[in-house]
């Protein structure tokens, strides 16, 4: 199929009044309103304006859907994707050595703590899912730091704004929980050492690696924010020795180096995990939170350990979809698409109103239980059996109507009784591996301990405040999670190991994934560079929301939607927002495995700094 020619291939049916803002060829409908949707939103750094040009798209390749970046990575002895290209590297080192797809995985993960600050390191928590061929099951892991023993809810409370829990500073310091994930991993799936898994970071670190174009951008915005007046952050002058040395943050090409993140990471690789939780870096960060007047301590971090935990699971349309519980949002994902399964997506046709429509209403009611059940289950009683059921999904579908939107819109009556970094590896074994780590919004707090060079997460800020809420603070709490892995597969077989980095982003990234591959048919590559949507806000805010959103929250589309599309949900009355780089990024590992043959397909996309590779 001639690339030019895969949107046409694809069936488009009329619904409802959603159509009259069509011509059925995805082309602008003549009429009032025309010219203004023809001014697509964009979003670029700054002085990339000369290359804003909605007339200029991507070029032709001879084959595959006329939005792909590339094609996927091939190979049949292991392949890994992550958001940095020399993290990739690592991994598929690691798999060459010998490792194992979690050794790889652990190894991207320590090196993108320096490479990525902005979404990654050891300050921050940490999922995975491993396909264990062994045993052929999904194996899921969680390290998700609890809010300080000695924080109370009267002392958050003060801290306060706008009813509110702050973006930065030390009130939104959770234990952080990555090391002790990767430990609890290496300790059952490792099979190098574990000193081994940390040598290309302690290498990068003090040799130097150039900032990438996004990367470097994202960082010149983080340490704006932390040092502007009144941000809340308690010290910054480790934070500005770590990422903006001199006090300039990085450009694009400049060569960085973090001394002092080598030298944690060569005390981790010697004494293990104990030495962060229960040694001479818990004693440093037990005195540096003392220091400045935060609340973290030596008993958090040495009351701290990951768990094993059972997935979530759902069927979509015969593929079998896994998704992360505990304190995490993984839920979202399975409800929604156990909403959007009661309609013909395929039918309505790829990047059609009726099937964005769709997706977008499936979201706001699967985000308003969201709101109302989702906490750390050790403190909340969720039902999740009832809010995964598919009895439930077709009442909710029964409320989404073409034409129209729903408003407003409430959470189901219960029966009684929240920037990441994301990255898939697998080996030659057939171990698959979907890990997400994350430091929650950008950098995290701003708060960076005495000579250990990583930040610490600001988690703690998707803390509700409100009484009778579930995820109310609470001492020694986990907070809403909104770092999510994904995992999927088809008759027992694992099949995909994929994430979609970013915030609220990741249920509503994941399932446009799943609808991608399975009701359009669309290869790994392809269905990350698919133009995305996502909508902002509901009811109830979990921390990542923006304020004053109005009940039908804010609509973004990337530029790549069809422009009729585009005018058709206007039209609806869908509150359209510009684009505003928000669509996540992902990272993914296909199990093509045929005939006795292990054959890997690995995909990244071009809104990160990342690479995809397999051999």
């Amino acid at each position: 199929m001639l690339r030019r020619t895969f949107l046409a291939a694809i069936p488009l049916t009329a619904a409802g009044s959603l159509v009259a803002a069509t011509n059925g060829n995805h082309e602008p409908a003549s009429g009032d309103g025309a010219e203004e949707v023809l001014k697509l939103p964009k979003f670029q750094a700054p002085g990339e304006e000369r290359f804003l040009r909605p007339d200029v798209h991507a070029g032709d390749r001879p084959a595959g859907a006329s939005f792909a970046s590339r094609s996927p990575a091939l190979g049949c002895s292991g392949a890994a994707g992550t958001a940095h290209p020399l993290a990739t590297q690592a991994a598929i080192e690691m798999l060459k050595r010998g490792g194992s797809a979690v050794d790889a995985a652990i190894a991207a993960n320590a090196l993108l703590g320096f490479v990525e600050p902005t979404s990654s390191g050891l300050g921050g928590d940490c999922y995975a899912f491993v396909w264990d061929p062994k045993v052929g099951k999904l194996a899921g892991m969680a390290s998700s730091g609890s809010s300080p023993k000695s924080l109370s809810l009267a002392t958050a409370r003060s801290r306060a704004i706008n009813g509110a829990l702050p973006a930065l500073g030390a009130v939104t310091v959770s234990t952080p929980g990555a090391l002790d994930g990767w430990w609890m991993l290496h300790q059952r799936y490792g099979k190098l050492k574990w000193a081994e898994l940390f040598e290309p970071a302690i290498h990068y670190c003090e040799a130097g690696d150039p900032a990438p174009q996004i990367i470097g951008w994202y960082i010149k915005r983080n340490m704006a924010a932390f040092l502007r007046p009144h941000s809340g952050v308690e010290e910054t002058a480790n934070a500005v020795r770590t990422y903006s040395p001199g006090g300039v943050s990085p450009n694009e090409y400049d060569v960085r180096r973090n001394f002092d993140l080598a030298r944690t990471y060569r005390m981790i690789a010697q004494g293990g995990r104990d030495v962060f939780y229960d040694g001479p870096i818990a004693k440093t960060i037990d005195a540096y939170f003392k220091r400045i007047g935060g609340w973290l301590s030596a008993d958090d971090l040495r009351d701290h350990h990951a768990e094993w935990v059972d997935p979530l699971v759902t069927q979509y349309r015969g593929v079998d979809v896994y998704a992360m519980g505990a304190n995490t949002q993984g839920l979202a994902t399975l409800q929604m698409l156990n909403i959007i399964e009661q309609f013909d997506l395929r039918g309505f046709g790829f990047q059609s109103p009726e099937s964005i429509h769709v997706q977008i209403e499936a979201k706001r009611l699967a985000y308003e239980d969201r709101a109302q059940f989702y906490a750390d289950p050790r403190f909340s009683k969720i039902p999740i059996d009832w809010l995964n059921s598919k009895e439930y999904a077709k009442d909710r579908a029964k409320l989404i109507q073409f034409g129209r939107i729903l408003d407003p819109v409430y959470p189901g009556q219960a029966p009684s009784h929240g920037d990441t970094t994301y990255f898939s590896t697998a080996d030659k074994d057939g171990m698959m591996v979907s890990m997400i780590q994350s430091n929650f919004r950008g950098m995290g707090s701003g708060l960076v301990a005495d000579g250990l060079g990583f930040m610490f997460q600001d988690r703690g800020q998707l803390f509700s405040l409100q009484d009778g809420h579930p995820n109310i603070y609470a001492p020694g709490k986990r907070p809403f999670q909104t770092i999510i892995p994904g995992f999927a597969a088809k008759d027992g077989v694992p099949w995909l190991a994929f994430g979609v980095m970013g915030g609220d982003m990741q249920p509503q990234g994941q399932s446009q994934i799943i609808i991608n591959r399975v009701d359009y048919g669309i290869d790994v590559q392809a269905a990350g560079d698919s133009p995305r949507w996502h909508h902002e806000g509901s009811s109830q805010t979990m921390g990542e929301d923006p304020p004053h959103l109005t009940s039908l929250g804010i609509l973004r589309l990337e530029s790549g939607v069809p422009v009729a599309t585009r005018k058709a949900l206007a039209a609806m009355g869908w509150p359209m927002g510009e684009s505003d780089g928000g669509y996540g990024r992902y990272e993914c590992i296909e199990n093509r495995s045929q005939g006795g043959d292990r054959v890997y397909a690995a995909a990244t996309e071009m809104r990160a700094d990342g690479v995809a590779l397999a051999y």
